[in-house]
């Protein structure tokens, strides 16, 4: 028997990577956009509290349904179980490739002190 597929979503928002995991994505009728439902949080019994994972809990607990722009999609994966979420500081210029402009990764102005 088929159990019901988690999937792990990872986008970019505010400047930042999120990484999260869902029972339900699908195309939403909002052009441009990917509806998220069912969100997937690990278990609150651990010993180790991980700070990023309890933010996203705490921005999505009363989120029913999200709407994430298409552009802002990194890559979405089918997962046998979900792991922890995570939210990682973007960053861009590594090495000698440039990335696309997108205004979330727009690069800092450098300050002289």
């Amino acid at each position: 028997m088929a159990s019901t597929p988690i999937y792990k979503i990872v986008f970019f928002n505010q400047g930042q990577v999120y990484e999260i995991y869902a029972r339900q994505v699908y195309q939403s009728d909002l052009w441009g956009f990917l509806e998220v439902e069912e969100f997937v949080f690990g278990e609150r019994s651990q010993m180790i509290v991980d700070p990023s994972e309890e933010k996203l809990k705490n921005e999505f607990s009363s989120v029913k349904r999200s709407f994430i722009p298409l552009h802002s999609v990194v890559r979405i994966d089918e997962v046998e179980k979900e792991g922890s979420c995570k939210i990682i500081e973007a960053k861009g210029g590594a090495g000698n490739v440039t990335p696309f402009p997108y205004p979330g990764l727009a690069p800092k102005p450098k300050s002289d002190r």
